[in-house]
């Protein structure tokens, strides 16, 4: 059940992305039956954490490093769950009905959707790494949902701000949490929760505290990082719903309030998280007051009342971690249901500005009614679910303290936050539903449809019945959060609605009273119409990140630029090879040993091999400066040179790797010797520019012999130890036995080692998709490559004839009769799958067959050009590396099933008739994966280098642009 709730959005979003973006209702329908059983598999589950219980589900991943997909589902985690699907679903309803028909709707359910299942597995996770991960995917996902509208460049402005903010909280989290295994030991969360003495009294505990707070503040927009969530009002008003009601801010104090138990109680935390939670409790609500926008004022509200949340985790007492919890939930249900009124009012007046808007109640009542109740909410007004959280907040701040600066200060700020809540609610009802009737709009107001209002009238419901009988609405449930959090220290609380004349009360009703005579005294500075907070937007809004940013990405990045950048990659290359090499020096300058060398035993014949190799090598080096073809020759024959090595010392699968690679790249390197800049030909060279080439030559060469040398000690070092069991025997020993197969170089790869395999095919894919996506539009300067005197077009092949020697010859050595060539292709394809069954017990394999089937096609290429090859063949080498990519993977998740960890393998044999016994193993599942991406990875770099290689190409494209008309019609995206 766990895993369908995570599972189910994801599944969910892929499949809307797949629909035609017409399809408003048809992805609107799959989104809602999405949500709602996610919604009904999250109340079936609350019968299994009532009682304090967790519910639990590991999946073996990296069990040996303690890495394993952890579910964990508690009375906390399913409030949140509850949350998330639940108001998610009424987003959806909502949503059906204000986007615009014009509007790629599927694309929105899709984001939607993964953005659900992204929050889902953040409540859910019950591993840190885990959680980290799922935390990055709220950022992109939000990314994308805050700049849906992608045309608007305040959307666009926006979602950078959200994504920069939080993604360098995200990175905090991580360093966080990789703090926080080492010091406990685990990652598992059951086992950090359980090891609070330990991490509190650890001397990592403040740079862990530090680097948590960070990650919780930025998350959840606490001072000074608040001025990121206003930007964001840029994206449809569903998504702000969800975003600031259950989802995305709410992310920081659910992460505050899971580690509240090993974390909190100490002074670091209480100074810090408290006095963050009151700043930004009276700095968002002193900034909602003076909003013009519907939206903005809703915006800054969010993030008064996530300082208000945040001031009671920082309490460190458990009865204000109650009154958090319980706040938290009040506060989804009123702010969700009034955004979804901002967007009614916008979607049926055609604007969200308040000097624009008045006496819309006769207009539209029932809208008008629903939006007053759940502002007095947000007000704190007594019978709504605002006012009992507010309360206990009341309560917490009213305790004696015996720090004098602590006893006035916590209900002097806790007062003076809600004054200002009472004062912008009454704004926001005074001043858009009452008064004369609008004269400016474009059209006349009305209601929404019966449906597009459904969701709010549900929300407004559940504020009523939570303040009024709060024991039976949401006692049990909050009960549940609590005890999964406190446990057996759970506090006694009441939910009455009446306790007396209490010092509460009254401040409740100074808040009250405040807040009423503070909005009639700025009656007449809210008529000017001014927007924005004074000396608050212009201190610490997004302006001043707006400079920051500039500082940062403009002035401070040139001036980097200037001092370290460089035109040319090999300075570059330089200084990475330069400090691998002092790297790998700095252990054996103060070790006591010294590597001895012996000759015994030597060889000379393959001594012979190396002296030519490195001939080869050398003159590759000095070639380069004259004649590119010729040391393009002598690289290859280094290469063929270290191909006979690995025969020498029985390693077949490595020499046929080594070959192949080196035609491949040998082919690939030819077609882009074209881009490469002229050479001087004038004899007269500037003195300064071959003083300077001289230089670099030497220092180059040095780097060369440096790291070549010591790549060679360390390779004879190893081949050479005296260890009595090193992992070779290992795998020596248990590659038939564990992996079956007798190939050992194969059975590491895709079975003991299959994890490091994905990890490389899944890089050797970006690389190509990299690759094209620079090449694909990429066109050289006219005056810097050596262009071709006349274009010769023999016998199918679409090839260049220089004027120059080395262009005669690259033409000769290319000219080959294309009938040849194409006879070759099935033999190829034959080789090819003939190295890929044998892999597992002889030499070869997915990657050897995968790199023999490129050659098929590059041999194609020469014989037809790359049109031939698209056309006749109909390559679509991105499928094959997303096709490739998929199978790996779901080899390695199909060993879940069984219970096994991930990519383990499985071997028997089969009796097939005709055949006997053949024996079978999963891995040739994850080869094949292998094999079908490598090819595609190939095929698309070739696609991508041979496009530019031919004259007046036009750029690659292995398909039609999609280009999406710009939503219209409605009047928040316009």
């Amino acid at each position: 059940m766990l895993i369908a709730l995570i599972g189910l959005p994801f599944l969910g979003s892929v499949i809307a992305a797949l629909l035609p973006s017409g399809a408003r209702t048809g992805a609107a329908i799959l989104a809602g039956l999405v949500a709602l059983v996610c919604l009904a598999l999250t109340i079936f589950s609350y019968t299994g954490i009532a009682g304090g219980e967790v519910v639990r589900h590991d999946i073996a991943w990296l069990p040996d490093l303690g890495l394993n997909v952890v579910l964990r589902l508690n009375g906390f985690s399913w409030l949140f769950a509850i949350m998330i699907t639940g108001i998610g679903f009424l987003v959806v309803l909502y949503a059906r009905y204000y986007m615009s028909p014009k509007d790629p709707v599927p694309r929105f359910f899709s984001f939607l959707l993964a953005f659900m299942g992204a929050m889902l597995g953040i409540v859910l996770s019950g591993n840190l790494i885990q959680l980290v991960m799922f935390w990055e995917l709220t950022g992109i996902f939000s990314f994308l949902l805050i700049g849906y509208w992608h045309h608007n460049a305040g959307a666009r402005d926006g979602a950078r701000m959200a994504l920069i903010v939080t993604g360098t909280g995200g990175l905090a989290l991580l360093v966080a949490m990789l703090l926080m295994g080492h010091i406990v030991g685990s990652y598992d969360l059951d086992v950090v929760l359980a090891s609070g003495d330990t991490i509190r009294n650890h001397p990592y505990y403040i740079p862990t505290l530090l680097l948590v707070l960070l990650a919780a503040f930025t998350k959840s927009a606490q001072f000074p990082f608040q001025f990121w969530l206003p930007r964001a009002m840029a994206a449809p008003t569903p998504v702000s719903a969800y975003l600031h009601s259950a989802t995305m801010v709410k992310a920081g104090v659910f992460l505050l309030v899971l580690f509240w138990p090993v974390m909190a109680g100490t002074q670091a935390w209480q100074w810090i998280v408290t006095y963050t939670g009151l700043a930004t409790l009276l700095i968002g609500a002193y900034s909602a007051i003076f909003q013009q926008d519907l939206k903005g004022v809703l915006a800054y509200s969010t993030i008064s009342h996530l300082g208000l949340i945040t001031a009671l985790i920082g309490m460190s007492s458990p009865l204000a971690l109650v009154a958090a919890i319980f706040h938290i939930a009040n506060h989804a249900t009123f702010k969700a249901s009034l955004f979804m009124a901002a967007g009614i009012i916008d979607h049926e007046t055609g604007t969200r500005d308040i000097r624009r808007l008045s006496g819309l109640f006769r207009f539209m009542p029932f809208t008008a009614t629903l939006a007053m109740v759940a502002a007095a909410a947000m007000a704190g007004v007594p019978l709504l679910n605002g006012f009992l959280s507010k309360e206990m907040f009341f309560a917490e701040t009213a305790i004696k303290n015996t720090n004098p600066f602590v006893d006035v200060s916590l209900p002097f700020a806790a007062v003076l936050g809600s004054l200002f809540a009472v004062t912008y609610s009454l704004r926001f009802i005074h001043g858009v539903f009452f008064g004369p009737p609008p004269t400016e709009l474009d059209r006349v107001p009305h209601e929404p449809p019966a449906l597009m209002r459904r969701p709010i009238e549900i929300l407004v419901l559940i504020c009523l019945l939570v303040g009024i009988i709060p024991g039976i609405a949401i006692g049990p449930y909050l009960g549940a959060a609590v005890l999964s959090v406190l446990g057996p220290e759970a506090p006694y609380y009441s939910l009455a609605i009446w306790h007396g004349f209490t010092t509460p009360l009254l401040m409740s009703l100074v808040a009250l009273v405040g807040g009423v005579l503070l909005y009639f005294l700025l009656q007449k500075y809210l008529a000017r119409g001014i927007d924005g907070a004074p000396l608050i937007d212009d201190l610490i809004g997004p302006r001043t990140f707006e400079r920051l940013l500039i500082l940062l990405s403009v002035r401070w990045a040139k001036t980097l630029e200037r001092v370290f950048g460089t035109r040319r990659l090999q300075p570059q290359l330089a200084i990475l090879v330069g400090i691998a090499v002092l790297a790998g020096a700095a252990p054996f300058l103060g070790a006591s040993g010294r590597l001895s060398l012996s000759l015994e035993g030597a060889d000379l014949a393959l001594a012979f091999v190396w002296v030519i190799g490195t001939t080869c090598a050398v003159g590759a080096a000095v070639q380069a400066k004259y004649h590119r073809l010729a040391a393009l020759m002598l690289m290859g024959g280094a290469g063929l040179a270290t191909c006979i090595t690995f025969v020498w010392f029985s390693a077949p699968d490595l020499a046929l790797t080594q070959l192949l690679v080196e035609v491949v790249t040998t082919v690939l390197i030819l077609l882009g010797l074209r881009w490469l800049p002229k050479r001087w030909q004038d004899a007269n060279i500037d003195v300064a520019k071959s003083r300077g080439a001289r230089f670099r030559r030497a220092r180059d060469m040095v780097l060369a012999i440096a790291s070549g040398t010591g790549l060679a000690f360390m390779a004879y070092a190893v081949m050479t130890r005296d260890a009595p069991r090193s992992i070779a025997s290992f795998f020596v020993e248990n590659a038939y036995a564990l992996g079956g197969g007798h190939n050992v170089v194969n059975v590491i790869l895709v079975d003991f080692r299959g994890f490091d395999t994905l990890g490389e095919i899944t890089v050797l894919g970006i690389v190509a998709l990299t690759t094209f996506a620079l090449l694909r539009r990429f066109r050289p300067a006219a005056d810097s490559i050596e262009r071709p005197e006349q274009q010769v077009i023999q016998s199918g092949f679409e090839g260049q004839r220089s004027a120059d020697a080395e262009g005669t010859i690259l033409s000769d050595f290319l000219f080959v009769p294309s009938v040849i060539m194409r006879w070759l292709f099935p033999v190829i394809i034959v080789l090819a799958i003939y190295l890929f069954l044998r892999g597992h017990d002889q030499p070869g394999g997915g990657f050897i067959a995968g790199i023999t089937m490129s050659i098929a096609f590059v041999l194609q290429y020469l014989a037809g050009g790359t049109r031939w090859v698209e056309d006749r063949l109909r390559i679509l080498p991105t499928y094959w590396i997303g096709a490739g990519l998929l199978l790996a993977l779901l080899t390695g998740i199909g060993s879940w099933l069984f219970g096994y960890p991930f990519l383990t393998t499985s071997f028997r044999y089969l009796d097939l008739p005709l055949f006997g016994k053949i024996p079978m193993a999963t891995a040739l599942l994850f080869d094949l994966g292998v094999f079908i991406l490598v090819v595609g990875a190939t095929v698309l770099i070739l696609v991508a280098i041979a496009h530019q290689s031919i004259r007046g190409a036009k750029p690659a494209r292995l398909r039609p642009a999609r280009v999406d008309t710009p939503p219209a019609g409605n009047a928040e995206a316009e």
